[in-house]
């Protein structure tokens, strides 16, 4: 059966909010660094973070999924263990996830005025950081015994350009696009968590033609950096969480939206306290396969806005 919830909630995350958590300066390790792909420019790592000893692994019967991150930064900065990401990866370590941060290359490191007016240069950097991804899943499935990560059980998380970045990554591999190409065939991502993420075309309205996989979307209504609703001119568009879940509802896939009212871009950094959310969209539309779908609408002036890398406040509160 398909429950379909609508809501306002003044309170939903209140409870998130009073849930404990370890401290957030208190550093985490990865159990494992690997490179896992040599540019021109670059070297590119990928640090892994095990679940924590005796936490739960299983759910019903089934190993729970590896959490595949990549940062945000708006494609100029940020990097892959920044310590600003230690309490959410410790939260899903702790809860038996398995947590990969990669790294990508930065397209618009430099630049200083990045729109749809740069169509170009944004379609380059986005694609460039799809191709990172899609080289580092490509090591992990090649590598898989010694990570200890199943290729078939992969959640692709991203927050900003990284979540742009992993909506993109979903888009190419549903349209067997030539981005694809570079993943078996038949592969495909368990589920996407995309917190203030967007998708880019060329051919006007976002269609897929193989349904995606589960996706969570968290984004906020008055995020002016990754548009909520849409960028478009002519076939040219910017499609945000608040135009996408449209077509999400329209064809019929699984998906929970989450819509932060009057919020920015600090949507972005909002991991660790919408951390219950993820839970139960892991646990229910991920690892049970189940088709429950979740749009809300949420009203809260409490909810900690923008808890991740210090560095980016300044771009997130734009």
């Amino acid at each position: 059966m398909i429950k379909k919830t609508f809501f306002l909630a003044s309170a939903i995350l209140m409870a998130l909010m009073e849930m404990p958590v370890s401290a957030a300066a208190e550093p985490i390790n990865p159990d494992g660094t690997y490179m896992f792909a040599q540019r021109d420019t670059c070297d590119l790592y990928l640090d892994v973070y095990d679940p924590a000893p005796g936490s739960v692994t299983t759910l019903d019967g089934k190993t729970k999924p590896t959490v595949l991150f990549m940062f945000g930064g708006g494609f100029i900065a940020g990097t892959r263990n920044d310590e600003g990401y230690n309490n959410w990866f410790r939260m899903l370590t702790e809860n038996g996830y398995r947590v990969i941060s990669i790294d990508y290359r930065l397209g618009l490191k430099g630049s200083t005025k990045v729109g749809i007016a740069q169509v170009n240069v944004l379609d380059n950097a986005i694609h460039m950081a799809v191709e990172d991804l899609f080289s580092a899943t490509s090591f992990i499935i090649d590598n898989a015994d010694q990570l200890g990560a199943d290729p078939k059980n992969i959640v692709i998380s991203g927050s900003s350009a990284g979540a742009i970045t992993v909506m993109q990554a979903e888009y190419e591999i549903c349209n067997r696009t030539s981005w694809a190409k570079a993943l078996p065939e038949d592969f495909r991502y368990a589920g996407v968590m995309a917190f203030s993420g967007a998708v880019f075309s060329r051919k006007g309205k976002v269609r897929y033609e193989m349904s995606p996989a589960p996706a969570l979307i968290m984004h906020g209504t008055g995020d002016s950096l990754v548009p909520y609703k849409q960028i478009k001119v002519f076939n040219l568009g910017f499609f945000g969480g608040g135009k996408l879940v449209k077509r999400f509802e329209k064809f019929g896939y699984n998906y929970n939206m989450y819509h932060f009212i009057d919020y920015g871009h600090e949507i972005a950094e909002s991991m660790d306290t919408t951390f219950d959310l993820q839970l139960k969209f892991l646990e229910t539309n991920v690892i049970r396969g189940q088709k429950r779908i979740i749009e809300a609408w949420v009203d809260d002036p409490g909810v900690l806005r923008g808890t991740g890398p210090q560095s980016r406040k300044e771009l997130y509160s734009k």
